[in-house]
């Protein structure tokens, strides 16, 4: 029976892979009811769960936990845990943490950027690895599109090749130009996994709380909104006020007799 690894390797070319983040048990059983390809336990909850301003404070601890919660929901889908930063600072640190995903239920995890010892180290070990390059939140300055010059680009370039050749199963790619995602994902064997890296990837990622517009003060050019949940719950709550205030909630029919 062939692993998840081979499965999404097994769809390059064929049919594009979805993937997108999940925090919490509902949300989880939700995408895998879908049929999601893969559900990413983010470390973007630092910002969309946490309320922080970047992932630069997200703990293994707060990883684990919503691990543990959206492993419970996804019974068909893998999870992968992003490896939050400080994690993988060694290889001694990172098969302790890379584990510790996998105990809580991950079938692998994700790293940020070109770590060659930790990468190999982790593959070697039997835990599946997603690579990732571009735009790297973990240790960004700013968020902005990276590989518009040429020596940033070939940097990137090179930089998915060797990951590609350590035996990732995937490699996200963020924030790019288009041109650049296109000419990595057509030279190596891994797909590609695309967020804000436009329509030649093998897959596309977004953040599920960014898709369903809970935020509507973030918008980079790459989101699109698939539904608008901050205008659908803050209506559904005024109701809600509104009819406890007039005494039309609780009614005959939602009080127990």
């Amino acid at each position: 029976m062939l692993g998840f690894e081979d499965n999404i390797r097994g769809k390059k070319g064929k049919s594009k892979i979805i993937m997108l983040t999940a925090y919490d048990y509902q949300m989880a059983k939700i995408l895998d009811e879908v049929g999601v390809d893969l559900i990413l336990v983010g470390d973007s909850l630092g910002m969309v769960f946490q309320g922080c301003k970047d992932t630069k404070s997200v703990t293994m601890d707060a990883m684990i936990y919503h691990t543990k919660a959206v492993a419970r929901g996804a019974k068909k889908t893998p999870v992968i845990g992003d490896m939050p930063i400080h994690s993988y600072a060694t290889v001694e640190t990172a098969l302790k943490n890379a584990r510790r995903f996998l105990e809580a239920g991950a079938k692998g995890v994700k790293i940020e950027g070109n770590k060659p010892e930790i990468i190999r180290a982790l593959i070697a070990a039997d835990i599946p690895v997603m690579g990732h390059v571009g735009l790297l939140p973990q240790t960004a300055k700013a968020y902005k599109v990276r590989g518009k010059t040429l020596k940033e680009a070939t940097q990137i370039f090179q930089d998915a090749l060797e990951i590609d050749g350590y035996g990732a199963f995937s490699i996200v790619l963020e924030c790019i130009p288009e041109s650049l995602a296109k000419r990595i994902t057509e030279n190596v064997k891994a797909p590609t996994i695309g967020i804000g890296a436009g329509r030649y990837c093998d897959g596309q990622v977004l953040v599920i709380n960014d898709m369903l517009g809970f935020d509507e003060s973030f918008a980079p050019k790459y989101l699109k909104r698939y539904a608008d949940l901050n205008k659908i719950i803050k209506n559904a709550v005024k109701r809600f006020m509104e009819e406890v205030y007039s005494g039309a909630y609780p009614d005959k029919e939602h009080t127990y007799h």
